[in-house]
């Protein structure tokens, strides 16, 4: 029989483990799981999200922190996949300026139950699988998180929490690469080491980090200061939610396939290097969604787009 190697599949492949859509053990803890699962479905749905940034803390004389920012917009979050023990979300952003409608993939959260690896930012431009001790992976879910163009970001291992009368999820520290918003602006810090954590509120969702952003003096790491991001997700369906979903009708075959063709690299590779660019991220992310778009425009065809993804992920992820 063929297995299809998909995101969770490859990596546990990798690994040595068994790649099967279920297993006794999963059954049997399936009841203690079903809370977390619940959890991280109830993230799907229709939204107004608002966006805070807020540095606070500097670490050395010469930073003054920056203003605080706010942005926001309207995001569909959809479950694309649903394992059990492995669910993916995909976030499209969609907004209005005038009478015109604008669809963007946003970024996607890929959750597995005892991961026996996870996808972990290193250093610039660099990706490795880091294995999950058996104690680490006990009872948690890592949180896998990728760019619009389905290009890695970062990853996490933590636990649910459903005391107190409400759920949330916390991560260990979690290294992570710049934000468009930081990058383009050519800090004296060049990533982030953070703790994520998703709670579940009346109207939605929450995303709260911590970010000590670091920077390297010296040639040491130095704490230039410290970011407190919050980043809400609130029910509401007062904007065109259909046209997103459309896109994704359109698009969701092609993207299948990148997802795909990344999962290659990083199952090649045990990780996966690729260039980032401040205002476009991964260099494949202008060549990626641009297909994505042709495609949803009627201007080519899902099997052609295809082809020139594969072969512009091949030529980003290949060093010299």
């Amino acid at each position: 029989m063929t297995i299809s190697l998909t995101r969770r599949a490859s990596l546990l492949a990798f690994a040595g483990a068994s790649v099967v859509m279920s297993t006794p053990a999963f059954a049997q803890a399936r009841g203690a799981i079903e809370r977390d699962r619940q959890a991280i479905l109830a993230m799907a749905g229709d939204y107004r999200v608002r966006f805070d940034f807020i540095e606070t803390v500097p670490f050395v004389a010469d930073y003054t922190p920056l203003e605080p920012k706010t942005s926001g917009g309207h995001e569909n979050v959809r479950v694309i996949r649903d394992e059990g023990d492995f669910i993916q979300l995909q976030h499209t952003l969609v907004m209005r300026h005038e009478d015109e409608v604008f669809v963007i993939k946003h970024w996607r959260q890929d959750w597995t139950y005892q991961p026996r690896n996870v996808l972990a930012y290193e250093r610039c431009n660099t990706w490795a699988l880091h294995n999950v001790s058996n104690t680490e992976r006990r009872g948690a879910w890592s949180q896998t998180v990728w760019q619009t163009d389905d290009s890695p970001r970062y990853g996490g291992v933590g636990r649910w929490d459903h005391a107190n009368n409400r759920s949330i999820w916390i991560s260990g520290p979690t290294t992570r690469p710049l934000a468009r918003r930081d990058a383009v602006r050519n800090p004296p810090y060049s990533r982030y080491t953070s703790i994520n954590r998703h709670a579940l509120t009346p109207t939605g969702w929450v995303h709260e980090q911590d970010n000590e952003k670091i920077g390297d003096r010296d040639g040491q790491p130095v704490a230039i200061v410290h970011e407190d991001v919050v980043n809400t997700y609130d029910r509401f369906s007062g904007y065109d939610v259909a046209a997103g979903d459309a896109y994704w009708a359109d698009t969701s075959e092609y993207w299948a396939s990148v997802r795909q063709d990344w999962d290659n690299a990083i199952v090649l590779g045990r990780g996966v290097y690729v260039e980032e660019e401040p205002q476009n991220g991964a260099v494949t992310g202008p060549t990626l969604m641009g297909l994505a778009s042709r495609i949803h425009d009627g201007e080519i065809q899902t099997a052609a787009a295809v082809v020139e993804a594969r072969a512009a992920i091949v030529q980003a992820t290949t060093r010299a």
